[in-house]
């Protein structure tokens, strides 16, 4: 995060941290350092048990070695030696008393990155002591496996063995050995053909099961983010080895579907563990669920909070050589002072939305008449009709996808080049290889999985084209929004729509919750693509349908059930209201005139609405008027501008980029019914 803002108050508190960890590291007086005592080393040397050690030592070693290498702390850099030295003189006593297996045995549990730090380490030092000790944590018995190839990876823990193969792509920058690169190559190969969701991410209870059979996996504790973080190191260096734009691919994917995903909204600090798949199922619900704000330190908020502290360290790739080049694979708004070249790009997007299907990216370059490469990604998700690349108005003719355009050239002042992406829908499959399960697809719109609000249906009625089951829901329908709201005894209740019934329920204190989604309805005219809103028409007394935001194309009947058939039992008059309020109005029917809405007289959570009449009823006190009157208030909820409606066999989905859902329940994958 200094690197990328240079605050001072950062340098500040990074400064102090390492001058005390310094003292600490001086005072035990033998390169150890760490919160826990070393005992816990001699536990795990004896094989009894403790829990993952040499994890944390990894996350304090490699955090100096940034601290040397991205801020030039020469301190950092004698600390993390100290720790090297005093952990090479354990390793090699374990060896010498027992056997190199005993030492092999201790590593069964989560070592974190060790070997990659030691490699790091050794690339700076040149001290063969640090190159022989990152050797001693490559866990033989996992990259053995990988090194031939074999998709045996069932069974082994995702997040232990993540970090190991990281570790062999830095053994093969730092010594050249092109096994390990092979290794890495592999691992991802396997990884994206048989171990991973559509989000990119990969484990289910921070475990891999057996090849292609993920459909029996998906549950609340899917996609540890630890290792979301991890794969993401991993086809990072794999596409500075190669530049193929697969591994490009995904880390976009994973970024946005993975990373994002995981921190609730823009609440700060709070961050989940798991990022759960199965069908109806919640972020806020689960093993962990969200964490909090003081109380949470999983190690997944360890690599979240890092995530989001380098969220622009993948967008530009510089390219060493006689000519410089740039690489821009990762669309984001950012700013990039290419100081090789002298060029500045500044990278600047539109803003997307489902009902217009293109991503459109402007780079600005300011130079002075300096000659350089820009390759720019052309994604794969993208089509070659409609994608169009120019450079300060000049076509560039045919852009294929799955490639980079490249432009040489002598860059001038203000020159921009604009690129436009076509998104399209698409379905894809589980990675499940049994035909039973060959339904279960996800859907995406570009780089984006959209998850479907619901509480466990996941049949969807599918046709061979795709925009005859899912259609774009218009940014204009956010007009139509409203929630209806009564007070009462200092509380505010909200008029809510769920398990087939309506309701009042408390109005939630935070946004982003299931309870949001259902006391948000969309109410329309007849004709639903009117932009008005819908209040003062009705005054007009213009019928309107009240249809339930996370039930798109279903509305609420004069009975009080839900259908998806429109007829004149699915309409009602919005009045002003009965208790005289002036911001109040309340629901008549349109089968029924001088009948309404009512809650019940407690005005408690889970309340039943029902019909009442006025000539039916004895006024007392004012009791039926209150009880039929509301607040049309702000809505609790809005459509996102990527959002859709897919049909379904029993009911349609609202489709939203999974990232952006907080507490709600949402399916991922959907079974397709033909």
């Amino acid at each position: 995060m200094w690197a990328s803002t240079h605050n001072d108050t950062l340098r500040t508190k990074m400064s102090s941290v390492i001058d005390t960890l310094y003292d600490c590291q001086k005072k035990m007086g033998m390169g150890y350092l760490s919160a826990f005592p070393t005992e816990f080393f001699d536990r795990a040397e004896a094989l009894t048990t403790v829990w993952a050690p040499y994890y944390t030592i990894h996350k304090i070693m490699q955090g100096l070695l940034d601290q040397y290498t991205v801020a030039g702390s020469s301190k950092a850099l004698e600390m993390v030696v100290g720790m090297a030295d005093y952990f090479s003189g354990r390793v090699k006593n374990v060896i010498q008393k027992y056997s190199i297996e005993r030492h092999w045995a201790s590593l069964n549990e989560e070592t974190g990155g060790m070997n990659d730090v030691l490699y790091q380490l050794y690339a700076i030092t040149n001290d063969l002591k640090h190159l022989t000790l990152a050797h001693l944590f490559d866990k033989p018995c996992f990259l053995g496996l990988l090194a031939v190839q074999a998709d045996s990876i069932s069974g082994f823990h995702s997040n232990t063995h993540i970090p190991v193969v990281i570790g062999a792509q830095m053994r093969y920058e730092v010594t050249g050995d092109v096994l390990y690169k092979q290794i890495a190559s592999s691992f991802m190969d396997m990884i994206n053909s048989s171990h991973s969701y559509a989000t990119g991410g990969t484990s289910a209870g921070e475990f891999w099961y057996d090849p292609k059979r993920l459909a029996a996996t998906l549950s609340t504790e899917n996609e540890e983010s630890c290792t979301t973080y991890n794969m993401l190191k991993v086809s990072r260096n794999l596409f500075r080895w190669t530049k193929e734009i697969s591994y490009a691919d995904y880390y976009e994917r994973a970024l946005i579907n993975g990373v994002l995903s995981i921190q609730r909204g823009t609440d700060p600090g709070v961050m989940i563990y798991m990022l759960p798949q199965a069908p109806g199922r919640s972020k806020a619900v689960g093993y962990h669920g969200w964490g909090t704000l003081y109380d949470s330190f999983w190690c997944c908020y360890g690599t979240g909070i890092e995530s989001f502290s380098k969220l622009g360290d993948s967008i530009y790739f510089e390219e060493k050589g006689h000519a410089p080049a740039l690489n821009i694979i990762q669309y984001i708004p950012s700013t990039f002072n290419w100081k090789t070249a002298g060029l500045t790009v500044t990278q600047q997007l539109e803003s997307l939305s489902s009902s217009d299907p293109y991503l459109r990216v402007s780079l600005s370059v300011s130079a002075k008449g300096q000659s350089a490469t820009l390759n720019v990604r052309i994604p794969t998700w993208t089509s070659a009709n409609g994608t169009k690349a120019t450079l300060t108005g000049k076509d560039l003719g045919l852009v294929t996808p799955g490639t980079l355009l490249s432009i040489s050239k002598q860059w001038n002042s203000d020159e921009h080049l604009s690129l436009q992406f076509p998104i399209s829908l698409r379905t894809e499959a589980i990675k499940d290889d049994r035909p039973q399960y060959a339904s279960l697809q996800a859907i995406l719109f570009g780089p984006f999985v959209l998850a479907g609000l619901s509480s466990g249906d996941w049949d969807a009625k599918a046709s061979s084209a795709v925009s005859d089951w899912i259609t774009a829901v218009p940014s204009s329908y956010n007009s139509q929004l409203m929630t209806f709201t009564q007070e009462s005894n200092g509380k505010t209740f909200v008029l809510s729509s769920s398990n087939g019934s309506l309701t009042m329920q408390e109005r939630p204190s935070i946004d982003g919750t299931d309870t949001a989604v259902h006391a948000t309805f969309r109410v329309h005219s007849q004709d639903s693509t009117s932009q008005q809103g819908t209040y003062n028409a009705a005054l007009k007394g213009t019928p309107v349908q009240i249809e339930p935001f996370d039930l798109p194309g279903t509305v609420i009947t004069n009975n009080l059930t839900f259908s998806a058939q429109k007829s004149s039992a699915s309409f009602f008059d919005i009045v002003p209201g009965l208790d005289g309020k002036p911001n109040s109005v309340s629901l008549e029917l349109g089968t029924k005139s001088g009948c309404f809405m009512v809650s019940g007289a407690d005005y408690s959570a889970g309340t039943k609405i029902q019909v009442s009449c006025k000539s039916s009823l004895q006024s007392i006190g004012g009791i039926f008027e209150q009880a039929a009157s509301f607040v049309q208030a702000t809505p609790l909820r809005q459509y996102h501008p990527i959002s859709f409606v897919a049909k379904g066999v029993r009911r349609n989905f609202l489709l939203e980029p999974l990232y952006s859902l907080r507490d709600e329940f949402y399916t991922v994958y959907f079974n397709l019914v033909a």
